[in-house]
């Protein structure tokens, strides 16, 4: 079995159309044997997305990879949820670090965000089309083609599972996969709901409620 770590930025909105926004290669294509080693035929597969305008090259731990572009891909929730411009921020912050301590409690590695952005270096520079640029990630493209279905729920939606399975409360990617989920099937644009609505509502799910009797003496007390 073979595995491949994907880093393509493109869109697909309309029937036939596939844009690819990279300059100067198309993606970053590395290919491995699952879950760790690689041979002659990933040498010659990445050989051949060489020639054909892809980074490619094989790579001996290619889960480690996969594992760190799922946290990257944990954004994608926030584009398509609230917008592509709110993708970096708190509420980013929080799905990145409860996706780091689910694959930590599940003994999983993880490329890190170092790794990530020096792979990329050069190569991934956002580029136009016909005077634009991309508009949006994969997840937002699926709620702006109001397909009905979004990838959420194979993200986020893993980390919320190893999350129970491991015993890690993740609040944060629960609440986005939902959202994006009721956002896919109700056929609603992208970018419907504010990320400060969504930390407000996750402050106060954390917080514990007051008990009954505490409210009632507080109640009497003020007046």
């Amino acid at each position: 079995m073979y595995a491949v770590s994907v880093a393509c930025p493109t869109s697909h909105l309309e029937p036939g159309v596939v844009q690819a926004w990279s300059t100067p290669v198309t993606g970053l294509l590395d290919i491995g044997c699952y879950p760790t080693g690689n041979d002659q035929v990933s040498e010659m597969v990445a050989a051949d997305l060489r020639a054909a305008t892809f980074s490619s090259y094989p790579v001996e731990a290619i889960d480690r990879w996969k594992n760190g572009k799922l946290l990257t891909n944990l954004g994608n929730a926030i584009e398509a949820v609230c917008g592509p411009h709110e993708r970096v921020g708190p509420l980013g912050d929080l799905l990145a670090a409860e996706g780091e301590a689910v694959l930590s409690a599940a003994g999983l590695a993880a490329a890190t965000a170092q790794e990530d952005r020096d792979r990329r270096s050069d190569l991934l520079q956002p580029g136009r089309i016909a005077g634009q640029t991309r508009p949006g990630g994969s997840s937002w493209q699926s709620l702006r083609r109001g397909t009905g279905d979004i990838e959420t729920d194979f993200l986020n939606g893993e980390i919320v599972l190893l999350g129970r399975i491991h015993g890690v409360p993740t609040p944060a990617n629960e609440l986005l996969q939902r959202l994006a989920r009721d956002l896919a099937v109700t056929h609603y644009a992208p970018g419907a709901i504010l990320s400060s609505a969504i930390l407000e509502r996750l402050e106060k799910a954390r917080k514990p409620a007051r008990p009954a009797v505490r409210a009632v003496t507080d109640a009497v007390t003020s007046i």
